[in-house]
C-alpha cells in the first residue's frame, strides 16, 4: 500500500500562500488513492514555477524545454506504457509556447494525464498576461490591458472530443486530488485545468475571486453528452463549473502500432534485420 511519505517532503521555492502548494498537495494524495509507488509514475514537465512541481516528488522526472513538455510525455508513454505518465505545467507552457503540442495531444488521445495550473498570469517570469488571462488584464508588460480574448482550454478541449475534460481549484483540494484520481484512471488522455490563485502577480483572480464563481458541477450532471459539455465548458467570469465536464471512451493512440502490441518498447530487443531492410528502402 503506497502512502504519501514515500512521495516526500521538499522545500519549495514557491511565495507563501501560493496556489501551487494546494495542488502539489492535491496531487499526492490522487497518486496514493490510485495506490501508485514512486517508481510507477513519471511526471514531465516544462518551464515555470508551476513546473518545478516534479521537484517537489518523490518519484521519476523529466524536465522539457518551455512549452515541450508533453512531446517529452509522449516518447516516454509510447516507450513504456507500463508507467504512469503525468505531463504537468503552467498555463503560459502549456496553453501558450506549447499551444500547438497541448491540440496535438487532445486528438491524439495517448494514454497520459495533463494537469494545468491556470493561475491566468505568467508567474516566473514576474507577472504577464497569459493565453488565460481577461481581455484588459493590466500588468506591467500590458500596461493597457491584454487586447486578446482569453484562451478556454477546456471549451477547446471538449470540441475536440478529448476524452476526459475537468476544471479543478487549488482552494478546494479534497475535490482536485478525486479528479486528479479520476484522470489518472481514465484510460485515453485527460485534462484537468487546474484554477491556481497567483498571490504575487495577479491580484484580480485570487483565493476569493475564484471561491466567489466556482461551483460543483450537481450529482445530475451527465458528462458524457457532449452538447451539455460544450454549454458548461463555456462558461467562466461570474460562474465557473468545476468538475468532470466531459468523459466519453475512444481508441487509443497506442492501438495504431503494431509494435506496440508485443509490449513496451524498452523490453524488446532491436532486430538488426529489420533495421537493414528499412535503410535499404531509401537507397
Amino acid at each position: 500500500m503506497t502512502t504519501i511519505e514515500q512521495y516526500g517532503k521538499f522545500d519549495t521555492a514557491w511565495c507563501p500562500g501560493c496556489g501551487n502548494f494546494g495542488i502539489l498537495n492535491a496531487l499526492k494524495q490522487a497518486l496514493v488513492a490510485c495506490d501508485l509507488a514512486p517508481h510507477q509514475v513519471l511526471l514531465v514537465s516544462g518551464i515555470g514555477q508551476a513546473a518545478k512541481t516534479p521537484h517537489y516528488l518523490n518519484a521519476n522526472v523529466f524536465n522539457g524545454l518551455h512549452g515541450r513538455g508533453l512531446p517529452a510525455a509522449t516518447g516516454a508513454k509510447l516507450a513504456n506504457s507500463e508507467l504512469t505518465v503525468i505531463a504537468e505545467s503552467g498555463d503560459g507552457c502549456m496553453y501558450g509556447e506549447g499551444g500547438n503540442h497541448f491540440l496535438a495531444a487532445l486528438r491524439r488521445n495517448l494514454d497520459i494525464t495533463i494537469l494545468v495550473h491556470d493561475n491566468q498570469v505568467y508567474g516566473l517570469t514576474k507577472g504577464q498576461a497569459s493565453p488565460t488571462s481577461d481581455q484588459g488584464f493590466v500588468t506591467k508588460t500590458q500596461p493597457h490591458g491584454a487586447p486578446s480574448a482569453a484562451f478556454n482550454p477546456v471549451a477547446v478541449a471538449v470540441a475536440m472530443g478529448t476524452s476526459f475534460v475537468a476544471r479543478g481549484f487549488a482552494g478546494i483540494p479534497d475535490q482536485l486530488a478525486d479528479l486528479i484520481a479520476q484522470a489518472i484512471r481514465h484510460r485515453g488522455t485527460a485534462l484537468v485545468d487546474i484554477l491556481q490563485p497567483c498571490v504575487s502577480f495577479n491580484p484580480v483572480n485570487t483565493f476569493k475571486w475564484y471561491k466567489d464563481r466556482c461551483y460543483e458541477l450537481p450529482a445530475e450532471y451527465d458528462p458524457t453528452d457532449r452538447d451539455v459539455a460544450r454549454r458548461t465548458a463555456a462558461e467562466f467570469g461570474e460562474r465557473i463549473p468545476l468538475g468532470v465536464l466531459y468523459r466519453h471512451d475512444k481508441p487509443l493512440f497506442e492501438e495504431h502500432f503494431d509494435a506496440l502490441k508485443q509490449g513496451p518498447l524498452h523490453r524488446q530487443e532491436v532486430s538488426r534485420t529489420a533495421f537493414r531492410q528499412v535503410l535499404e528502402q531509401y537507397r
